[in-house]
């Protein structure tokens, strides 16, 4: 957990030295100048626009207090600041009798646990989501056909098809998956299938297989704020669906940057 963490922090300083601050023409703003968060939120042909620059709600030091052993919290920086509950775990907020975990799930995180450090994006590898979603901004791009997702974390962009068309019934896995949507009055319902087994739910260590069904439902509440509820839905690990619900909110005039991992990397062969 202090290898994670240190990790999680390093990633946090790069990335907030990146961000910009060009007063968007866009954002709605209060008679002061500043951003109107709670402002409604904008539409797009008729449908609430997700784009912006996103990033996971921070949890209450009381609230990571509560559960994470003292070691994980015992740093010489402000470590929730930036750091989301649900990147240790996705399930924080299910009671442990209604955890899902098959014994197969169970016997892989403990493996992983093991090997402390030894997280995919330590081998410089894409997160996937929603893994993504819980460490680093990210910028959403939606047009009238498809929406697109950049990271600012070292992964893939993310193609999301509003066009209609159906999923692939076998699919090449890939890192990032294959995704379509649809509307749901005010909210956008993407699915998605096609991932490969090599990218974790969470920090923790939650796996999942290449038979993973996500579903991710995105309502954006007011021009500041938006909810991701997550469905994971895989047989091989988990003995039914599951559903977390993300809060994210809006990082206002700005944007994200591009981050390379591989290059000049040193650290994975110091990793135990």
């Amino acid at each position: 957990m202090r290898t994670l963490c240190v990790l999680f922090l390093l990633i946090a300083a790069n990335a907030s030295a990146q961000w910009l601050h060009y007063p968007d023409s866009r954002t709605p703003r209060t008679k002061d100048g500043q951003p109107n968060l709670t402002a409604p939120a904008p539409r797009l042909l008729g449908k609430p626009d997700l784009s912006g620059v996103w990033h996971i709600d921070q949890t209450p030091m009381a609230e990571m207090r509560r559960v994470l052993p003292a070691e994980a919290l015992d740093q010489q920086v402000d470590l929730p600041s930036f750091c989301s509950k649900y990147i240790f775990n996705l399930m924080w907020d299910m009671k442990p009798d209604d955890d899902p975990s098959r014994p197969e799930a169970l016997a892989l995180m403990k493996q992983r646990a093991e090997a402390s450090g030894d997280l995919p994006p330590t081998r410089c590898l894409p997160g996937s989501v929603p893994y993504t979603y819980l460490i680093l901004p990210f910028k959403i791009v939606q047009t009238s056909q498809q929406l697109i997702i950049l990271f600012e974390h070292y992964d893939p962009h993310r193609q999301v098809y509003l066009d209609g068309r159906p999923l692939p019934t076998d699919p090449d896995p890939t890192w990032m998956g294959y995704a379509s949507a649809k509307w749901d009055g005010e909210t956008l319902v993407v699915e998605s299938v096609g991932f490969n087994d090599k990218t974790w739910l969470d920090a923790g260590g939650h796996p999942h297989s290449e038979a993973l069904r996500l579903t991710e439902r995105f309502h954006r509440r007011n021009f500041g704020h938006m909810d991701i509820d997550v469905t994971v839905n895989d047989p091989k690990y988990y003995t039914r669906p599951w559903t977390v619900k993300l809060p994210f909110h809006l990082i206002p005039d700005s944007d994200v940057l591009e981050a390379v991992c591989a290059e000049n990397e040193r650290d994975h062969a110091h990793m135990k």
